[in-house]
């Protein structure tokens, strides 16, 4: 608790003025001898107002990141102006193999009135499926939402997305939201997962919501030929799908910023998005990792090396910082 200066001379007069000793007076007021004889110092050499509390001045901190990087983080975030401060924050470590956290960074920015609201609203999913996988291709969530194309109308993109490490493994742009657009997305998804092979024992589940064209008889005969298991989310609770309502939200927020007149153009965006997303979308649920990190089996080795680049700043840091104050 901090008090006034006017109190802290109070409490030094009543410990003054105390029958009892200075202990057990300090005691009965809940005040730290410490405390107590550190105002009374302060008191005496200064009188009232060396007592105002003032603000900390820390002296020189071996952990401060030097001008030059300081500089280099801004020149880095002008660059990459689409990025967030957690965002930037792995980057630059990943790619200058020097480690800055995400609060430094922001408090960089910040300085420099560089903070800008998002270019994407922030939708978060919750309720997360309750059976959480373990592996890539153990379960594939798919669902479908519409984009506009404008002079011809709406299309349909079905997505194939891997709940373990959120990779989309497969898209298609459809004009309709049948169970045949669906086989046909799931055969591209079997093919690029190469889960098509007869060598694979266990397929994948499939999750979806229950819409018409994931309760069709066709789509069911199809998964059975196939060898793959069907679970459906709870009617009107889109959450049990939320990893692919969050796909949905991030694809949309970036590629519906701009307007299409032809369908080619809308599908080249939307591939152009999903290469970022899988391979450079450096995703805060995975542990600012990609998709493809995840999906490919290459989690481990890049957050040991990320370990080991922040294990050398920190020691190049406390050098620089004994060196400069020997």
């Amino acid at each position: 608790m901090r008090y006034p200066a006017s109190e802290k001379l109070e409490i030094i007069r009543t410990v003054e003025a105390s029958h009892l000793s200075a202990r057990q007076t300090l005691a009965m007021l809940g005040i730290p001898r410490t405390t107590y004889y550190r105002w009374y110092d302060r008191w005496s050499e200064g009188g009232l107002d060396a007592l105002e509390d003032t603000a900390p001045h820390p002296g020189s901190v071996w952990n401060r990141l030097p001008e030059e990087t300081r500089a280099d983080i801004i020149e880095f975030a002008l660059e990459h102006e689409d990025l967030t401060s957690r965002e930037l924050a792995v980057k630059y470590s990943d790619e200058k193999q020097y480690f800055v956290s995400e609060s430094s960074v922001y408090r960089i920015l910040k300085a420099e009135d560089l903070v800008t609201a998002p270019a994407h609203i922030v939708m978060k999913a919750s309720n997360e499926f309750k059976d959480q996988t373990t592996r890539p291709n153990e379960l594939w969530q798919t669902d479908f939402t519409y984009l506009k194309v404008l002079g011809w109308g709406w299309f349909y993109l079905s997505t194939i997305l891997d709940d373990y490490s959120r990779h989309i493994i497969a898209w298609k742009l459809c004009t309709t939201m049948k169970a045949e657009d669906v086989t046909a997305t799931l055969d591209l998804a079997l093919e690029a997962s190469g889960c098509d092979c007869a060598a694979v024992v266990a397929k994948p589940r499939l999750l979806s919501d229950n819409g018409a064209s994931y309760i069709a008889g066709d789509l069911a005969d199809y998964l059975d030929d196939k060898g793959m298991d069907h679970v459906r989310g709870a009617p009107y609770h889109p959450q049990t799908q939320g990893k692919i309502e969050r796909w949905h939200q991030t694809m949309k927020n970036r590629v519906l910023l701009e307007h299409y007149f032809l369908p080619g153009d809308l599908e080249r965006q939307i591939g152009t998005f999903v290469e970022h997303y899988n391979n450079h979308r450096y995703h805060e649920s995975l542990g600012n990792l990609t998709p493809a990190d995840v999906y490919f089996g290459r989690a481990e080795k890049i957050l040991k090396q990320r370990e080991e680049i922040k294990r050398k700043t920190m020691l190049k840091r406390r050098l620089r910082h004994e060196t400069e104050n020997a």
